[in-house]
């Protein structure tokens, strides 16, 4: 399984945009774990889906209405949330803002091989 370098610098990692007004950058990884920037633009959504990784978001910037399992928060720079496995969740960025999401195990769906 491919690895992350060890030391990794974020203005030499491109951003890859994965919707209207969403990008993001893979940071480090291995199998276990994955470490990933996604940036907004006001107004951008992150559409409700579900996964089976385990996940826990820290709001880097911005404002987010987030939802979980349907039950809506909205969150700003400084706070944070967890994802249990396959719970039904999105956002919509209420102010432009970076989510920092960690995933357990790694989201080889977001490799590029």
């Amino acid at each position: 399984m491919e690895t992350s370098k060890e030391f990794l610098f974020g203005e030499e990692i491109q951003w890859e945009v994965v919707g209207e007004g969403v990008k993001r950058k893979i940071l480090a990884f291995d199998s276990r774990v994955m470490l990933v920037n996604v940036y907004f633009e006001t107004g951008a959504i992150g559409a409700l889906h579900e996964h089976y990784h385990t996940q826990v978001t820290y709001v880097a910037k911005g404002k987010f209405d987030v939802t979980i399992n349907g039950v809506t928060k909205l969150l700003k720079e400084g706070d944070s949330f967890y994802i249990p496995p396959h719970a039904i969740h999105g956002v919509l960025c209420v102010e432009e803002g970076m989510l920092t999401d960690v995933f357990s195990p790694m989201r080889e769906d977001f490799m590029k091989y």
